[in-house]
């Protein structure tokens, strides 16, 4: 109970209050009880007692009356009614509990009602209880659901009386809550946005760079504003206001808020909200330099607690040196001339030189900090397109590199709450947390192609740690929804793997047979390609796990895993689909007759699996040699009779040199190998097209007697 002159009044009111035998007698302890709220004299224990006396019934029939006593305000019930929820909802538990969760509605209109000198109080009411609702586990997303992110947006944006706390409690709705935000209300937040804008480039005093750490809060991530003419104008006075200030002299705690805000807008739209033109490719040039002399002058700094304070600002400082690198490596529609690229790869190749050196020194128990984590993304990123910058540094930090990658994924990754400017968040807005390995894959697949790098990953096990991760992420992918999608970071990563293995089964094919993680990886190629190859969506992967499938199955032949005929054979069956169904007949404009030309399922993939596809008709090949049930295969797919159709309706001058040579490879093998094949391809005029495709080979094979 509170203590002082009022404490036995208020005893008394609450004696009052349970016994009051009518509306008028209640109201008139009330008034007593709100002046004693209001004025702040009640403890926890008082306000319960409150609550216990009079319950939620009177403040809902006080809200609900629209006639106030004699001589008072018209609005006097209400606002005595506001008063006593709001002291309610002191008591976490009450702010929780349905009766308030329903008044949010309520409190919104307070908001947006206009306000009078007299109707302050109510105002104040209003935010205190839904300040206290955000704090509540069920809070946010009440908050959301019934309208209270437009009315705190048009509370703000009308400039009344405590628009303030309105934009206080966006700013922590869109820490819990910001894509529902966005979802359910993106017209009221791109209006707050807008005023914010303004009031940006408007500032000439300290008020610029507050807003400078505000405004981050209120970009997201999608949906994509640069699509909406309001949002291409908030962008445009955003980089107004960011030139002025990083266009002038400016101290430590001034630029690092202009960094954070511009990494913010990277990470929304790219580089989109830089105007085209010599003026923009100048200030992306600047943004870009600034971040890297950040990161050099914060982690070639030989004291640690130097590095601690400095991390976010680094880490948006990365997210800008990332849209440099894309920015350079752009052939078409940069921004940037070729002296301004020589420039900033040069000053980027030094930023690394510095992410190198500060990853060198990480100690076992900092390999949790996400600081780590964003520092060997983005060096990920740098070795993914430069890769003969640094070599000497980067194979040195190898070891490094497999045992960070491995730790995470065996063990987990980073905390989840990691800021937005990390440059973590993927393209659905969600955190990646321990997937590090992913970032490294691009840059792995280059350096497994050159002898030192690769004994390197070898030799710190990064073979097994692949595999596994194969494996890990084919079964996520088999996970999600089956209907067709945009190519997805899983898929991305399934492809680049396939990259390395064949890679290492070029250039280390004793590896491959010695280390029996491969037996485990060739045993999920075997069974993911039937899974796979039927989804047209997914013909990309298909085509990167046939061939390598094929090329390990060359070495791997005696394997126990290539004995179980069963999933073997259901592997070679839908390779030698994959094969056989890239290749048609068309009508060719050129002539009256017909050409050879790429299926039309496969045509929008054919760039990215050309090579592959090559590359898997010669392991076929080589396979067939080897597994004696690989014939009986293809003539019960009917390859040779679909094959030798084509070639004899098409012109011979539309099959080049190259595919006569792919299709010879594998038809001489199977005439070789089986007496069937030899017949089935004679019986379909085979001498015929071979001698006018000049293959040589086949037809002294077909020839023997």
């Amino acid at each position: 109970m509170a203590s002082g002159p009022g404490a036995a009044t208020l005893k008394k009111c609450l004696d009052v209050l349970r016994d009051a035998r009518n509306d008028s007698e209640q109201l008139a302890a009330l008034l007593l009880v709100t002046k004693a709220v209001r004025a702040g004299e009640l403890d926890t224990k008082t306000r319960r007692q409150i609550f216990d006396a009079i319950g939620f019934t009177f403040p809902n029939r006080l809200l609900s009356s629209r006639q106030a006593p004699p001589g008072c305000p018209e609005h006097t019930f209400r606002a005595l009614g506001l008063t006593l929820l709001a002291c309610f909802c002191t008591d976490p538990e009450l702010a929780g509990h349905s009766q308030i969760l329903n008044k949010i509605p309520t409190f919104s209109d307070v908001l947006v009602s206009p306000c009078n000198p007299d109707c302050t109080s109510m105002v104040d009411d209003a935010y205190q209880c839904l300040t206290a609702v955000l704090a509540t586990p069920r809070g946010p997303r009440e908050l959301v659901t019934k309208g209270a992110v437009s009315a705190l947006c048009q509370a703000y944006v009308n400039g009344g009386y405590g628009s303030d706390r309105a934009l206080t409690l966006l700013l922590g709705l869109l820490a819990v809550a910001e894509v529902k935000c966005w979802q359910k209300d993106a017209p009221h937040l791109l209006a707050v946005l807008s005023k914010l804008s303004e009031e940006f480039v408007q500032a000439e005093d300290v008020t610029k760079f507050e807003l400078c750490e505000l405004l981050p809060c209120f970009i997201p991530l999608s949906p994509p504003l640069a699509e909406v003419s309001q949002g291409s104008e908030c962008f445009h006075q955003l980089y107004r206001g960011l030139t002025n200030i990083l266009g002038s002299k400016l101290s430590q705690s001034q630029r690092d808020p202009a960094l954070k805000l511009a990494a913010s807008l990277v990470q929304a739209c790219g580089s989109e909200w830089i105007p085209a033109g010599s003026t923009g490719s100048k200030f992306l040039a600047l943004l870009v330099n600034l971040a890297c002399v950040e990161v050099r002058l914060t982690l070639e700094e030989p004291d640690p607690l130097e590095v601690e304070g400095k991390k976010e600002v680094v880490t948006a400082c990365y997210v800008l040196i990332e849209m440099g690198i894309q920015e350079c490596l752009k052939e078409e529609e940069s921004p940037l001339d070729e002296a301004q690229r020589m420039q900033l790869m040069r000053i980027m190749e030094e930023a690394f030189g510095a992410v190198v050196f500060y990853l060198r020194q990480v100690k076992e128990e900092e390999l949790q900090d996400p600081f780590v984590f964003a520092s060997v993304r983005i060096l990920g990123a740098w070795m993914a397109e430069e890769t003969s910058s640094l070599k000497q540094e980067i194979c040195e930090l190898l070891p490094f590199l497999i045992h960070y990658t491995k730790k995470l994924f065996k063990e987990g990754g980073p905390a989840e709450n990691l800021p937005q400017t990390a440059g973590l968040v993927s393209s659905d807005g969600s955190i990646l947390g321990q997937d590090a390995l992913r970032f490294l894959l691009p840059g792995f697949c280059h350096l497994t192609a050159e002898d030192r790098p690769r004994d390197i990953l070898i030799s710190e096990g990064a073979p097994a740690l692949l595999c596994d991760y194969f494996v890990h992420q084919w079964e996520v992918l088999t996970s999600q929804s089956q209907s067709p999608s945009p190519l997805t970071s899983t898929e991305m990563s399934l492809q680049t793997l396939c990259g390395i293995f064949l890679n290492l089964v070029v250039t280390a094919p004793d590896l491959i047979r010695q280390e029996k993680t491969f037996s485990s990886l060739m045993d999920t190629l075997l069974k993911s390609l039937p899974f796979l190859l039927p989804q047209r969506d997914h013909l990309v992967l298909a085509a990167n796990i046939a061939t390598l499938g094929l090329m390990m199955a060359r070495i791997l032949s005696n394997s126990a895993v290539l004995q179980k005929t069963g999933s073997a054979k259901e592997f070679f069956k839908a390779a030698i689909h994959f094969l056989s169904q890239a290749h048609t007949a068309q009508a060719d404009p050129g002539s009256h007759g017909l050409a050879l030309a790429i299926s039309p399922a496969y045509v929008s993939a054919w760039d990215d699996i050309r090579e592959l596809w090559f590359l898997g008709m010669q392991a076929l090949a080589s396979c067939v040699p080897l597994f004696p049930w690989l014939p009986q295969a293809v003539l019960q797919a009917q390859w040779l009779e679909g094959l030798s159709e084509l070639l004899t309706r098409v012109t011979a001058a539309s099959v080049d040199f190259e595919l006569v040579a792919a299709f010879q490879g594998v038809l001489v093998e199977l005439v070789r190998t089986s007496e069937p094949c030899r017949e089935v391809i004679l019986s379909h005029h085979g001498e015929e097209w071979a001698n006018l495709y000049g293959m040589a080979a086949l037809e002294q094979c077909l020839s023997r007697q």
